[in-house]
């Protein structure tokens, strides 16, 4: 398999995954951020709707209805296409390198460590926010220490696989895998405990509220990578069967 062929099928599963997560994300999370705006305006001062009313507040740029529309499907699809991209050359670097795996489990192995270190590790730091929690000020420290997390989490990730897989000819193959995954474990929690803990949700916002929303986002990112590793191994899968019918090596 040529990495070049390999990016095309990670960016269709992507692509693929994410009018997935879109549907999700359009049933189950949307609804969450109405409420949320509601909840934010139920709370606004009468002299800051007036303003809003008579021009003095600062009118949306786009609507809600293009938010929540056209805008979160671009904004899906945008984020399939790139990390579909991205599984594309995880994938081509642990296929063979994780054990005699076929090429769907592989991907498998691929997707749920991507969605644990990508997203869900980060997510227990610093879990997602609706609308009305979150201070402007903060925003630029809060994306900061974000994605701080998400490199550490995906460099350390990588960096136990490597140690696990050079550890199993002495440990074997479980041994060796309970040691990088304990390494992945006491690093990241010693991270988490450095950055700096950021907690911005107001008093008296709705905690059904919150835990439905933040549901709703994992959900969104699960079906997301679940859909881009089952699409991916299908699709590659099938092309090394068809490859190794006509006699020609499938290896990466």
């Amino acid at each position: 398999m040529k990495t070049g062929n390999l990016l095309v099928r990670g960016m269709i599963a992507g692509l693929l995954a994410a009018v997935l997560a879109f549907v999700f994300a359009s049933v189950f999370g949307e609804p969450q951020v109405d409420n949320a705006i509601a909840v934010e305006e139920s709370a606004a001062p009468p002299e800051a709707e007036a303003g809003h009313d008579h021009g003095g507040a600062e009118e949306e740029v786009v609507s809600r209805g293009v938010q929540s529309t056209a805008g979160l499907a671009v904004a899906t699809g945008a984020y399939g296409l790139a990390f579909g991209g991205l599984f594309a050359l995880a994938f081509a670097f642990a296929y063979g390198r994780i054990g005699n795996l076929s090429a769907r489990a592989t991907a498998a192995v691929v997707g749920a460590g991507a969605f644990l270190a990508v997203y869900f590790v980060p997510f227990l730091k610093y879990p997602a926010n609706p609308p009305a929690v979150g201070q402007s000020g903060t925003i630029d420290e809060r994306t900061t220490t974000y994605f701080v997390l998400v490199l550490i989490s995906v460099v350390v990730a990588v960096l136990a696989t490597v140690l696990a897989r050079r550890l199993e000819p002495r440990l074997g193959g479980w041994n060796s895998a309970l040691v990088g995954v304990l390494g992945y474990v006491v690093v990241l929690a010693v991270a988490a405990a450095l950055l700096p803990k950021i907690n911005e949700v107001p008093g008296g916002f709705p905690a059904s509220l919150l835990w439905n929303f933040r549901v709703a986002s994992v959900g969104t990112q699960l079906v997301l990578w679940a859909g881009i590793a089952l699409l991916f191994g299908a699709l590659t899968e099938r092309h090394a069967r068809r490859v190794a019918q006509m006699g020609a090596s499938p290896s990466v």
